[in-house]
């Protein structure tokens, strides 16, 4: 077949992929890291046979550049720096800094090299091997029943619209680009989304797609900026500390949603002291138990005399609708509340999804880690580091 490029832009990506590149690029430009894929699930065939057509999409991503109406939409945005643009101006990936290799059915990527050069890669390679992945399967039936699920889904949205609206108003996002089933889709999902529900839907973290239908842009932080500054030179136990600083510095005042769950949000909410709480928004749930996390933040919250009305709690682990209306019932009359769903509205349509992500694993030649308040997510290629990070931060194994 004829080759069909899988990015269309390089604004194609999360919006917290240029918040933490800016900030990495004024403060650490120095950096070297080192990313690796891994897929968690069982794919319906073994992936190391989309390894050449992966090689022929990267050669074509390393081809490509900011086009000039991007970099304007990028200069819109009050919290991206003009310098930060200019970069962008002549930034072209570099096609010596990934490999794409397979042991036995295992596809195996990595990213190696300058920071602010490879940390771009990961959300390209995620929804290139998504797309390939599902281009082997039957297209017609599964844009039939993703339509036929869509439109149920925007019913129910309707629905619930009638019904009575707590404190707080309900409000979502779509969190979809990296395990999407093809572009064309997210596309239509968004577009129905801000068409027909535009009071639940609020943006999306898709750069490219918030520019191109007039929403807003989401994202403020993803866990390898944090979790670099495990190998920035400061004491690891104020490594989270540092992050936040720095982010502080950067944004004065925007983006001001934190990420908690690097070493667990008991570890961080002992960081996470009257300082920061008074200048952060508020906090973004990405593993463990999402009702006991935001009874945390909220306890955490009233023993720092900080009114919870003020503050949002951002949910983004796994969700679907019933989920998120649920969190939503929970907390909304107490606090602020955003909801961040991804692959629920970009691949459910009626093929198992692969969950498959393109983690941080060495910065500056050290190993780095997360440890995850959820079984499985715990991403390291180092367990000496592990069990010296849970012991630093008390933060008990799987």
């Amino acid at each position: 077949m004829p080759f069909q490029p899988v990015v269309r832009s390089l604004l194609e990506t999360d919006l917290y992929k240029f918040s933490m590149w800016q900030a990495l690029l004024h403060w650490h430009p120095g950096a070297n890291a080192e990313y690796e894929f891994k897929c968690r699930n069982q794919p319906a065939y073994p992936l190391a046979e989309l390894k050449d057509e992966i090689e022929r999409q990267l050669d074509h991503l390393c081809t490509m550049t900011f086009r000039e109406e991007e970099l304007e939409y990028l200069r819109s945005l009050r919290y991206i720096k003009s310098d930060f643009v200019d970069f962008l101006t002549v930034f072209r990936f570099q096609r010596k800094f990934i490999t794409v290799e397979t042991d036995g059915d295992e596809l195996l990527v990595h990213a190696r090299g300058p920071q602010v050069h490879v940390m771009g890669f990961e959300i390209f390679v995620l929804y290139i091997v998504n797309e390939l992945y599902f281009r082997r399967f039957d297209g017609e039936a599964a844009l039939a029943e993703g339509r036929r699920r869509l439109d149920a889904k925007i019913a129910a949205l309707k629905v619930f619209g009638q019904q009575p609206m707590q404190r707080n108003p309900f409000e979502f996002s779509d969190f979809g680009v990296r395990r999407r089933y093809s572009g064309a889709w997210h596309d239509e999902v968004v577009r129905r989304l801000a068409a027909e529900v535009p009071e639940f839907f609020k943006g999306t973290s898709n750069v490219y797609l918030a520019m191109r239908y007039k929403i807003h842009p989401i994202g403020t932080m993803a866990h390898e900026y944090m979790q670099s500054f495990q190998a920035f030179g400061v004491r690891l136990r104020d490594f989270q500390k540092a992050a936040l600083e720095d982010w502080v510095q950067e944004f004065r005042g925007d983006l001001g949603t934190a990420l908690t769950d690097v070493v667990g949000m008991d570890a961080f909410l002992r960081d996470f002291d009257l300082y920061f709480a008074k200048l952060f928004d508020g906090l973004r749930h990405d593993s463990g138990d999402p009702v006991e996390w935001g009874e945390k933040a909220i306890a955490h919250y009233a023993r720092l005399r900080i009114d919870a009305h003020t503050k949002r709690l951002v949910f983004s682990d796994g969700l679907d609708l019933d989920k998120a209306i649920f969190l939503y019932r929970h907390f909304a009359d107490r606090i602020m509340t955003g909801f961040g769903i991804g692959t629920w509205l970009t691949n459910d349509l009626g093929v198992k999804p692969l969950n498959i992500v393109m983690k941080l694993v060495r910065c500056n030649g050290q190993s780095v880690a997360k440890l995850s308040d959820s079984p499985g997510k715990t991403m390291s290629k180092d367990e000496t580091f592990l069990a010296y990070l849970r012991q630093v931060f008390e933060h008990p194994a799987a």
